[in-house]
């Protein structure tokens, strides 16, 4: 099947999409957007969190085809114009990037965040974050880089 959708604010059409293919497959090996990230296929580890529609969703549990004329946002995405998004720069400054695999999910997780709340207390910032996992960091800079981007 062929479905036709906006990534990133750009017009897409993907063909041969198959139809228990995932909306990440469709993003990473389709569309040459590798930033959301491929771990557990199962939707309890947040790496491959994007927008659908505005509202973030683990991309390995949506099919492709589900897609069809909405809306998706990448971690990609966020930059603006070469631009860093001040959420990804405070990951950066921060150090909350150790091996990258949980960062692109984190990232936009951070993001709706700040969205709805852009001073949370730390509670606030574990609960939100509570659907994405990390095997390398011990969380606290990630929690430095979420009040870093708060301010």
């Amino acid at each position: 099947m062929r479905i036709e959708l906006t990534v990133n604010g750009t017009e897409h059409a993907v063909d041969d999409v198959w139809e228990g293919e995932s909306l990440l497959h469709a993003l990473r090996e389709r569309m040459g957007l590798p930033g959301s990230k491929n771990a557990c296929e199962q939707g309890e580890c947040g790496s491959c969190t994007v927008y659908l529609d505005g509202v973030p969703v683990c991309s390995c549990l949506v099919a492709a085809g589900q897609a069809q004329g909405r809306s998706v946002t990448t971690v990609e995405g966020l930059a603006d114009d070469g631009e860093l998004h001040p959420v990804q720069q405070a990951f950066v400054a921060c150090g909350a990037v150790q091996c990258g695999f949980c960062t692109p999910g984190l990232v936009v997780s951070t993001h709706d965040l700040l969205e709805r709340n852009p001073a949370p207390s730390d509670p606030e910032i574990r609960e939100a974050l509570a659907g994405n996992l990390c095997r390398c960091t011990g969380y606290e800079k990630i929690l430095d880089a979420v009040r870093q981007a708060a301010q």
